[in-house]
């Protein structure tokens, strides 16, 4: 399926749009299955996202939260993606405690934590009815929304560039290093087994890094080189939507 490009004339329409298309893609997985997982993006782009969501008239006690990835800190650090979203948008609706399944950073030990969070989101999907977790016809489970940013370098969620965390096949959570520092991240799998993916894309200083992710390249061995220097190129739903919302700024040298 091809993407679904769109560029808005600044940050506040993209900011509209994809409330839109947020709502929207919520109230279908909803018709349709009773409930909707989405897994949130941290950084600056969404929170005035989430702070529109928070105004939205939805049945929130059938939406399943997780996030994307997380930095290594304390769900009280200014730097955690939990604590963003929980103060824009979360902590405003009445959303049942449980349905909230942040990701855990307090054993003192990144992959112990992502293997904790790995079960988390299994027994997640499995009380939603998905058996053991996993989509049909996959061993990962199809996510309904995921939110995603992008990197002036091309990483997206903690998928940054040249790292381990892109090669991981046979896990739904890994550690994501950005030089020293840990990250916990989804990976390139589970976010791909998606229904619905959304870029949101802000800024001058991301075009270079967007000139790449849209590149297009018929030679395998450069592709992948691509893949691992821009991982943001990753991400292509098996079967779901691929949305990409650009502010003007971010998008005006596209070229279609």
């Amino acid at each position: 399926m091809e993407p679904i490009v769109e560029i808005w004339p600044d940050r506040r329409e993209l900011i509209e749009r994809a409330q839109e298309v947020v709502i929207d893609r919520i109230d279908r997985a909803i018709r349709h299955s009773g409930h909707c997982t989405i897994a949130l993006a941290g950084g600056s782009t969404p929170q005035p996202l989430y702070e529109a969501l928070a105004t939205a008239d939805l049945d929130w006690s059938k939406l399943f939260v997780l996030w994307g990835d997380e930095r290594y800190v304390p769900p009280t650090d200014p730097a955690s993606n939990q604590r963003m979203a929980r103060l824009a948008w979360l902590d405003r609706i009445p959303i049942p405690a449980a349905n909230c399944c942040p990701i855990p950073t307090d054993s003192n030990d990144p992959a112990v934590d992502a293997a904790h969070y790995e079960q988390a989101l299994r027994s997640l999907f499995q009380s939603l009815g998905t058996g053991d977790g996993a989509a049909s016809n996959s061993e990962f489970p199809a996510i309904d929304l995921v939110l995603l940013g992008l990197g002036d370098d091309g990483h997206t969620a903690s998928l940054f560039p040249q790292t381990a965390a892109l090669e991981v096949r046979d896990r739904w959570v890994t550690v994501g290093n950005r030089g020293d520092e840990p990250r916990l991240t989804l990976t390139v799998p589970l976010l791909n087994q998606a229904r619905c993916a959304m870029f949101l894309v802000a800024g001058e200083s991301k075009q270079p890094a967007i000139a790449q992710v849209f590149a297009p390249c018929d030679d395998p061995t450069l592709g992948a080189m691509l893949d691992r220097t821009y991982p943001a190129r990753l991400i292509r739903p098996v079967e779901g939507e691929l949305w990409w919302l650009f502010d003007q700024a971010a998008g005006e040298r596209l070229e279609f």
